[in-house]
């Protein structure tokens, strides 16, 4: 894969990665996520992802 690419796929993160980040729980992810806390989420078909930038900032 060339770091072009890489840096395309790389744009978005899963909850999981965000939470082997941060070392929580997938659960207390979902609950900030509940309660409006943390980075903005989207829904890209059925699966939700994190802007890097935003989980970043």
């Amino acid at each position: 894969m060339s770091n072009h690419n890489r840096s395309v796929v790389d744009e978005w993160m899963t909850p999981k990665e965000i939470c082997h980040e941060l070392q929580i729980p997938e659960q207390t992810f979902y609950q900030w996520r509940a309660k409006h806390a943390g980075s903005r989420a989207q829904r890209i078909g059925r699966h939700l992802r994190i802007s890097r930038t935003d989980f970043n900032a």
